[in-house]
């Protein structure tokens, strides 16, 4: 726990990321919080309806399942992510890009942690740290007390990609990690 607050105070404190909070009591969260990619995307300008479409294209490229691996889901969520949503306003409009994240200016996106985070899954898990972009789960550290190895840390998160767990939400993830207070 000590290494955990450090973490959130070096990110909330250090780096300026918005503290969602500890979720352990809330109801199961997915890898995209909603309302807050709604907010932001339309504070920068959105319509509604490219926002509703951007979602929708959003949603289906995270979705892991049946022959839909989570390799094909995260490297579409990728693209997304990188190269924004092409779509389009209405029928026979021109196609637009909203840009999921803003690269150019980094400042301009909004970043938050949380902690204790419920998934849903096949089993439940609850990963000790999100860390998200735009309301958009892209990274996920796992720790550890310093008596136990960073490989268990690393070996939960691969277990947490499994079918039998919560691999959906790892779609949306760039970045999974590991660590305690020696390692």
């Amino acid at each position: 726990r000590n290494t955990q607050n450090r973490v959130v105070s070096f990110l909330t404190n250090e780096l300026g990321y918005e503290y969602f909070g500890n979720w352990e009591d809330d109801a199961p969260h997915q890898n995209v919080e909603k309302g807050r990619l709604r907010d932001w995307l339309s504070g920068r300008g959105v319509s509604k309806p490219l926002i509703n479409r951007a979602l929708h294209k959003l949603d289906e490229a995270r979705r892991v399942g049946g022959s839909r691996t989570l390799y094909k889901a995260n490297k579409e969520v990728y693209e997304l992510l990188r190269y924004g949503v092409k779509v389009k306003e209405s029928p026979g409009a021109k196609t637009e890009t909203v840009k999921l994240i803003d690269w150019e200016n980094w400042r301009a996106n909004d970043f938050g942690v949380a902690e204790e985070v419920p998934v849903s899954g096949t089993n439940d898990k609850r990963p000790d740290v999100v860390l998200y972009v735009n309301g958009i789960a892209v990274g996920v550290l796992e720790l550890k007390r310093s008596k136990v190895a960073v490989s268990e840390g690393i070996r939960q998160n691969l277990d947490n990609q499994k079918s039998e767990f919560i691999p959906e939400f790892f779609s949306t993830m760039q970045l999974v990690m590991a660590g305690n207070d020696t390692q």
